[in-house]
């Protein structure tokens, strides 16, 4: 799968809290996948993109932190709730491509194992250290990738809003997690890859985020580690669009675990689950966000943000376009039941920070 890349040239304006300068001037001109790919548009925009960890040495001790002792962290992490939920998701509001639409083929898994699965194993749960010290998870999803290393989630499931400009601690993903297991492997995150206005500007119609990892280890059975292989080769990844028309339908698969206004918690978030919709335009003021899509959903907000939207998505094969990711839920008819699931717009600019994410080689973090 061969990717190309012309040079391109970042510039990254001083920051300042006006509005008015959220787009900074950036030549961007990439090359993307083979199967199905076309050049992403130049856009006034530039990529933020941050280490998650100093060095693969530093990989072993996060692995080793959610692992040890049976995995005791992992168990004992709590559903991420920050901007879980809004008061006010208005059914309008205007999205529109900025170039052509763009779509990238899945990419099937390599290992036998994953037949007989009945939700996409690409998807499972990150896990993190918030701003508080504890341990939390959101959910994340495994798509194509040049190295087959890369995961996509929310925005806020990879950099911490509780303290701009900084990423989560400890970032790892565990597709397929299910009841304290780890049957795919654990992948810790080397380096996160978002839009520049999302962490200068708290600009949520930009809230979403791909993290490159390192491939695989599992508990080996004298209690330190073993590789467990590339998280593409292991799970697939699925496959990507932007600039798209609004979808008649979406699968949305998720972890939900919160629980609704009423107090009532249907979802456990120790399992997938799924669901569901048509795709709608929605506009949210209190995130400032006027490019928003909405689907019906009746996920809780707590576990279930970065949950994958995917477009054409086949049953058998368990694979689809990811084209949404949800960043936050809502009531929209204030029967205190969460109703709607919400995303940004997948466009040539969310186009573009993938095209630089899928670049970045990683490798083990154990020797071969």
């Amino acid at each position: 799968m061969a990717i190309t890349c012309s040079n391109y040239r970042r510039v990254l304006p001083s920051v300042s809290g006006d509005d008015e300068m959220k787009r900074t001037l950036v030549a961007l001109a990439v090359g993307l996948l083979a199967s199905g790919l076309v050049a992403a548009p130049a856009e006034a925009f530039s990529v933020k993109t941050d280490p998650l960890v100093s060095s693969q040495g530093a990989a072993v001790e996060v692995a080793t932190f959610w692992l040890g002792d049976g995995g005791a962290n992992l168990k004992n992490a709590t559903p991420y709730n920050v901007q879980t939920a809004v008061d006010l998701a208005l059914p309008r509001g205007g999205v529109s491509p900025d170039n052509k639409p763009v779509t990238i083929e899945p990419l099937p898994p390599s290992t036998s194992g994953v037949v007989g699965a009945k939700t996409p194993t690409t998807a499972g749960k990150v896990f993190f250290i918030g701003a508080d010290g504890q341990p939390h998870w959101c959910t994340g999803t495994s798509v194509q990738s040049k190295y087959h290393n890369l995961v996509a989630t929310a925005g806020h499931c990879g950099y911490d809003t509780q303290r701009p400009g900084s990423t989560l601690d400890k970032w790892v993903f565990v597709p397929g997690y299910s009841d304290g297991t780890t049957p795919w492997g654990l992948y810790v995150g080397k380096q996160a890859y978002t839009h520049y206005d999302f962490t200068t500007y708290d600009d949520y119609d930009r809230d979403y985020a791909f993290v490159v990892v390192y491939s695989g280890v599992v508990s080996s059975p004298s209690g330190g580690l073993t590789n467990f292989g590339r998280l593409g080769d292991n799970v697939g990844g699925q496959g990507m669009a932007w600039n798209q028309p609004l979808a008649s339908s979406v699968d949305v698969f998720g972890y939900p675990a919160g629980p609704h206004p009423d107090g009532k918690r249907p979802y456990t978030g120790e399992t997938i689950e799924s669901s569901s919709g048509r795709m709608t335009t929605a506009t949210v003021p209190s995130l400032k966000a006027e490019e928003f899509i909405a689907v019906d959903s009746p996920f809780t907000g707590e576990g279930s943000l970065g949950s994958s939207w995917l477009v054409r998505y086949n049953n058998s094969s368990r694979m689809g376009y990811l084209n949404g990711i949800t960043v936050s839920v809502a009531d929209t008819d204030r029967n205190l039941r969460y109703d709607t699931s919400l995303s940004p717009y997948f466009d040539g600019e969310l186009g573009q920070v993938y095209s630089d994410a899928v670049l970045l080689w990683s490798g083990a973090i154990l020797p071969a």
